[in-house]
């Protein structure tokens, strides 16, 4: 089953030492439009994957069909999004999934601190109505020890 998560920092230490361990994920899919251009910041990325977890970058408007090429990979992936609007992108063109993890969405100006690790804008709170009206669940936690938080801001 792939573990969908929604993180500002996309690949960083508390991916791989916990989330990647606790998800048994064997790839990673990095789903954000300017990363997938970017390729230093894909090998500087690539760097800290273990051996054997295969790591992906890949345009939102990629995933399906990416998907569609390596069905296996959806069953074991950890699928990562820099923020709500590209989940919500990915699920629109047919990507579904029950659960959304929210990692780390930084404060910005405008935005409401609603936990100390996530701060939502009034698009990424349209789009967590978009995913709850849609009977996914949202669990806002930083690393899999924290204590399960669903929200329905």
């Amino acid at each position: 089953m792939a573990f969908v998560r929604v993180d500002n920092r996309l690949v960083h230490g508390q991916i791989i030492e916990t989330w990647l361990p606790f998800t048994n994920a064997r790839a990673i899919l990095v789903v954000n439009d300017a990363l997938s251009a970017d390729f230093l910041r894909q090998e500087i990325m690539s760097l800290a994957i273990p051996a054997g977890v295969r790591i992906e970058f890949l345009p939102v408007t990629e995933l399906m069909p990416f998907l569609s090429r390596n069905p296996l990979e959806a069953e074991d992936a950890l699928i990562l999004f820099a923020s709500c609007r590209d989940a919500r992108s990915a699920y629109e063109q047919g990507f579904g999934f029950g659960n959304l993890n929210l990692g780390n969405l930084h404060y910005a100006p405008g935005k409401k601190q609603v936990c100390p690790h996530v701060a939502l804008s009034k698009e990424d709170e349209s789009c967590l109505d978009f995913f709850r009206d849609r009977g996914v669940r949202l669990d806002y936690r930083c690393v899999p020890s924290d204590p399960q938080q669903l929200r329905t801001v």
